[in-house]
């Protein structure tokens, strides 16, 4: 018998007022709401779908690697130029230093900066291929971001390969100044290699948001472009086109589908079906006889 008597004797502890921080985290461990239809989602079954919304088909924002995973052949992709890591040339200090914006993204992410790039397959297809990842200070592009896309084209230019880039960024790296800006036109200037000189064709992949520096440049200069449903795509957020302009904006302006009605993609494809599309897409464009 214990000290304070028989245990079953003993009233029970009174109960805690409020859920524990402990049940709230594993809450959110295990469960997410959609944001387009508010269904309470479990991340397991989720992840079965690709982070697609079982209900309404809603796109979620989807792991970089994953995404690589869900495009390329199983095992090849073989990464390039992971050792690049930003640095802060201007000493560019907001609310926080960049250097430490730059340590908390790399601890949060595993990587050294928004963007992963590599050489793979898709359905037989050798191709170079890369992804954002948002999760890095907002998919911004500074300077190593720029020199890993540029890498990526020139490649391809050597390979004779086709090019690939999945776009999810909130547009050029403020804490980079004019070097981030910088990056828009290399980028381009390497992509027009690919074509003038590897003859070489160059899809591109918005998904959300793909937005400033980053879709004023190469992901809006795909050979084919093409997008995840009800993705945001523009240069300036709505927002701030409202509050510039003083006017309402149409009903789904910069959407993946308003997009497309007005000619700027060339189609809206499902996340499952993208893989399938790349590579027939990419049968056609090299081979179009």
């Amino acid at each position: 018998m214990s000290k304070g008597g028989r245990w079953f004797e003993q009233a029970p502890p009174e109960p805690r007022s409020g859920p524990r921080a402990t049940d709230t985290d594993k809450v959110q461990r295990l469960w997410t709401k959609c944001p387009t239809c508010a269904e309470v989602l479990y991340k397991e079954d989720l992840a079965e779908t690709r982070e697609v919304c079982p209900k309404c088909g809603h796109h979620l924002r989807f792991d970089c690697l994953q995404r690589l995973a869900l495009l390329v052949v199983d095992d090849s992709f073989v990464r390039h130029d992971e050792g690049l890591s930003p640095t802060d040339p201007l000493g560019f200090v907001d609310s926080k230093p960049y250097s430490g914006r730059i340590k908390a993204s790399q601890a949060k992410t595993g990587g050294r900066d928004a963007y992963v790039a590599g050489s793979a397959t898709i359905e037989g297809i050798e191709v170079q291929i890369g992804t954002f990842d948002f999760r890095f200070m907002g998919g911004s592009m500074g300077s190593v971001v720029g020199e890993l896309i540029t890498r990526q084209f020139e490649r391809a230019v050597e390979k004779r390969q086709p090019a690939i880039v999945v776009s999810a960024s909130g547009g050029a790296r403020m804490q980079e100044g004019v070097l981030s800006l910088m990056q828009m036109a290399k980028t381009c200037a390497a992509l027009s290699r690919l074509r003038d000189e590897a003859q070489m064709p160059y899809i591109s992949v918005l998904t959300h948001p793909t937005t400033g520096g980053v879709a004023a440049s190469f992901a809006m200069l795909g050979d084919l472009i093409l997008a995840e449903p009800n993705a945001l795509i523009g240069f300036a957020g709505p927002r701030v086109i409202e509050q510039t302009i003083g006017e309402a904006l149409p009903e789904g302006f910069q959407t993946s589908e308003y997009l497309l009605e007005h000619g700027m993609v060339d189609r809206i494809v499902p996340r499952t079906e993208m893989a399938a599309t790349i590579a027939r897409s990419l049968r056609l464009l090299m081979d179009p006889a």
